[in-house]
């Protein structure tokens, strides 16, 4: 696979970046990375900000096309994007899952946001832009996140990055080779074992209140299944169901 690294001081963001570039030369490979020092207006999912000293975190964007891969199961990329950052984790740490739909936690608190951008032609994706946020080396958070967490505050140490982010491009390579060849259960059985939660009963809330359930599925569009006390299963789609952690 033929990858592009493109390293920038100061962007607004790097999926902004590469959605204004991913026709030109520049992005002209099999997967084009691009990492920032800083970002002036870094997203998560939804309305969300991503809080990030200068040249502390992992702020990059993984541009990926995909090989038919029909928009109704986009979805195994976002699916695979996470698993790769866990994975890259994991060489350094225990206790890293991943929480439905793209977060990546350690224990219950958030070390990664993932968003992902996918580019529809007809039935099909044709390319997948993969924004990731990984607080590495910053020790202390001044927003109103309610959880976050870093690598360095985990392990005491801090981190080259540049590791951290060919360990995620390797590893993103190995689910690529998978989802390329079309095998999708492969990927979503990792996933689904991997799910932050996966045991057990726990509190969330939804348009009805709170409640407690248990993980029962993934579907293939994304979308969670969860079984409450008395066996009746519930399907949400993103920003549906909150998860309640701690004191939220």
């Amino acid at each position: 696979m033929n990858i592009k690294r493109i390293r920038l001081d100061h962007t607004d963001s790097t999926n902004h970046y590469l959605q204004s570039h991913k026709e030109g030369n520049e992005c002209d490979a099999d997967m084009v990375a691009v990492t920032a020092e800083y970002q002036s207006d870094g997203h998560g999912q939804g309305s969300n900000n991503w809080e990030s000293e200068r040249g502390k975190n992992l702020l990059c964007s993984l541009l990926v096309r995909p090989k038919g891969v029909k928009a109704a199961a986009q979805y195994v990329l976002s699916m695979g994007a996470a698993l790769s950052v866990m994975d890259a984790l994991a060489a350094y740490t225990a206790d890293i899952s991943v929480k439905w739909p793209n977060d990546i936690y350690y224990k219950d608190r958030k070390i990664c946001g993932i968003l992902i951008t996918c580019s529809l032609s007809g039935a099909y994706v044709t390319d997948c832009i993969c924004g990731i946020g990984l607080n590495i080396n910053q020790t202390c958070f001044t927003s109103d996140a309610p959880n976050p967490i870093s690598l360095a505050q985990i392990i005491a140490a801090e981190t080259d990055r540049e590791a951290v982010l060919n360990r995620i491009i390797e590893a993103f390579k190995r689910y690529l080779e998978r989802i390329d060849c079309g095998d999708y259960g492969f990927v979503s059985s990792l996933y689904k074992a991997s799910l932050y939660r996966k045991d057990g009963f726990h509190t969330y809330r939804d348009s009805h209140g709170l409640f407690e359930a248990t993980i029962d599925d993934v579907k293939d569009n994304g979308h969670l299944v969860l079984k409450d006390r008395t066996g009746q299963r519930h399907t949400y789609a993103f920003k549906e169901v909150t998860f309640i952690i701690g004191n939220d």
